[in-house]
């Protein structure tokens, strides 16, 4: 767990910058907020540890020349063209029902913002206090977002381990019509020796923050729970990944890189 991080704000973004630091020390990370003149492409190279920034763009993470957020602004021109027919996971989670909808894995987020402008009320689970933290700033400008608000307003952040809150959801008998889990690290091809390539750019900075922190698990621990509070359980894998769990799904749903399993109850 990263229990401490430096936060870089250029001068007329420090008193945003002290809220965060508040907000994070709530949760667990002691912050170090540093004013600098700009944030740069070679402010970034110059300061290569793991970081979070703060300016015009809003909250996001920085490390090795390389700096991520959750872009849920730029997911417009998707949202855009999605529709319940065109979008595989559409159909997997049956959001033409506008499901209340658990998704367990939450990540960046940009599945969840999918869901929720096709009509799913989201629950989006987080235990990390950094990456949670990026998220509530991505909802935060989402909600002022003339096109996203509707879309955001669906999405509710919960700050828990996964395994945690979907085991005291069946504890207290708390049903939903759908739990969606996408684990962050899946391994892809049980019969493939081949080097996988190197993940995406904002991939490769959650595998930094995430390492230390018990998230570079497989998932299979969340599939039983899951299955117990939820109609139906949605598992998002790579096309040739092996089942979660090494439970057969009951219907599969395939595109070109990737696969949606189902489990239903």
């Amino acid at each position: 767990m990263v229990s401490e991080i430096r936060l870089f704000a250029t001068a007329e973004y420090t008193t945003q910058a002290q809220s965060y630091q508040t907000v994070l020390a709530e949760r667990g990370v002691s912050t170090e907020c540093v004013e600098i003149e700009q944030l740069n492409a070679r402010f970034l190279r110059q300061h290569p540890e793991l970081a979070l920034c703060l300016d015009h763009e809003g909250l996001w993470l920085s490390a090795e020349g390389m700096k991520m957020q959750p872009d849920w602004r730029g997911e417009t021109s998707r949202l855009k063209r999605a529709s319940l027919k065109s979008e595989l996971l559409a159909r997997a989670c049956q959001l033409a029902e506008k499901p209340k909808l658990i998704d367990a894995t939450a990540g960046l987020g940009h599945d969840s913002l999918l869901m929720a402008h096709l009509g799913a009320e989201v629950i989006l689970v987080e235990r990390h206090p950094i990456l949670l933290t990026l998220l509530e700033a991505a909802q935060a400008q989402a909600a002022q977002d003339p096109y996203l608000a509707e879309t955001a307003a669906r999405m509710s952040l919960v700050f828990a381990d996964s395994q945690e809150y979907l085991e005291q959801c069946v504890s207290e008998q708390i049903q939903v019509d759908v739990v969606y889990l996408d684990p962050m690290f899946p391994q892809r091809d049980q019969n493939s020796n081949k080097k996988q390539a190197l993940v995406k750019k904002q991939m490769q900075l959650l595998h930094l923050l995430l390492a230390d922190d018990g998230h570079m698990d497989l998932g299979d621990s969340l599939l039983e729970p899951a299955r117990q509070i939820a109609k139906r359980v949605v598992v998002k894998r790579p096309r040739l990944a092996v089942n979660l769990a090494d439970v057969t799904p009951d219907h599969q749903w395939l595109g070109d890189a990737c696969r949606f399993d189902a489990y239903f109850k």
